[in-house]
């Protein structure tokens, strides 16, 4: 099993960041402050909360002027690239939020994104201070290092995962556009994506409004088209026919005249968590003019009290001849997930064909044979 991702915090990682700072602040007590960090506490601790108790820690180990601490990490922030300095952005938001610190925090985050990321610190400045923080995103957004202007985008996504949610952005968007227009175009793809991203995320909430922008923007730019088409992710997959219609797939209001025949079938009946079943799927195209077809199966999973919650799985996504007859086979895993647990009971499986579900079939999930019975 792989180590979880909190275990890139160990002793040895600590012991020689401790060592670099001291490279530069002569009077940091390295082994008291990696004692201090791996406190009685510290196993417990997951990821967010190890990178936060390692912020915490050096402020009480750095200078106790906040710019005078910035000014140690900004001397070694290029010796320390990669996803474990997050604490290097982290410690800003924990100590520089205020007023007075605002030139000194931004300076110190635009340059740590460039080894690590401030894509989750910069969420409690937006939240505190909105329209003061979106304007320093629209400059970063002009910035000709690609990390930054990323920042741009990625640090306002109403819905970053592991971020803090951004409500005020759920629920009007339109501060963040300035910024998506400006990178829209960008020349690169570490930046294009998360634009894409953001879009999706706004898509969520807010699907005519995505879908006005995707209409604007499409066939200007060949980037910009890949954005569009990635941004409109979830819209495709949760069927929108207008969305459908954009990316020139078959009318998905009538997508069950797109087949002559279709079906879907599992090679057993009954399956135990943490087994495979294979699934398999057939289906005729009527005659006529090609037609872009998107095949999908989705899965009715029982949650734990009862209910039931569909999750689609793509299994082809092309433009066929009039006429086509399609088929293939997907060997499905019901084991847990740490996004995904199953319960037992009767699970529904459909095809879903341009967001249409035109046929199914059922299969039953139970716990398996190594499920203890603890009933008396």
């Amino acid at each position: 099993m792989a180590e979880p991702l909190k275990g890139i915090y160990h002793k040895a990682f600590l012991l020689n960041f401790g060592e670099t700072v001291r490279a530069v602040y002569d009077t940091f007590d390295v082994y008291s402050f990696v004692q201090t960090v791996m406190d009685e506490k510290w196993e417990d601790l997951e990821l967010k909360g190890r990178t936060r108790q390692i912020s915490n820690v050096l402020g009480m180990y750095l200078p106790g002027s906040y710019e005078a601490a910035i000014e140690v990490l900004l001397n070694i922030y290029e010796e320390c690239k990669g996803f474990p300095y997050l604490f290097f952005p982290d410690f800003v938001e924990v100590y520089g939020q205020e007023d007075k610190h605002w030139a000194t925090s931004m300076n110190a985050l635009e340059k740590f994104t460039q080894s690590s990321s401030a894509e989750f610190a910069v969420r409690s400045f937006l939240i505190r201070e909105p329209e003061r923080m979106m304007d320093q995103m629209r400059a970063w957004s002009k910035h000709p290092n690609e990390h930054v202007r990323r920042l741009a985008s990625e640090g306002c996504r109403p819905r970053l995962p592991w971020g803090q949610a951004l409500p005020l952005f759920k629920q009007n968007p339109d501060p963040i556009l300035p910024v998506l227009e400006q990178l829209k175009e960008d020349p690169s793809l570490y930046v294009r994506k998360s634009v894409a991203n953001n879009l999706n995320d706004i898509a969520k909430d807010h699907p005519s409004l995505v879908l006005e922008l995707a209409r604007r923007w499409k066939g200007q730019n060949a980037d910009t088209d890949w954005i569009v088409r990635h941004g409109c992710r979830t819209l495709i997959r949760q069927g929108s026919p207008e969305i459908l219609a954009l990316f020139g797939y078959a009318d998905s209001t009538e997508a069950s005249s797109l087949t002559v025949q279709s079906s879907i079938t599992t090679e057993k009946a009954q399956v135990s968590k943490g087994e495979s079943c294979e699934i398999s799927y057939e289906l005729e195209i009527r005659e006529g003019e090609a037609a872009r077809i998107r095949i999908e199966y989705g899965i009715y999973f029982v949650k734990s009290k009862g209910k039931t919650s569909r999750k689609l799985f793509l299994l082809s996504d092309k433009t066929v001849p009039g006429g086509s007859q399609l088929k293939g086979k997907r060997t499905h895993q019901w084991s847990d997930l740490t996004t995904r647990r199953h319960y037992p009971g009767m699970h529904k499986l459909t095809l879903v064909i341009n967001g249409q579900e035109v046929a199914h079939t059922d299969i039953y999930l139970d716990e398996g044979p190594d499920k203890a019975d603890t009933s008396v």
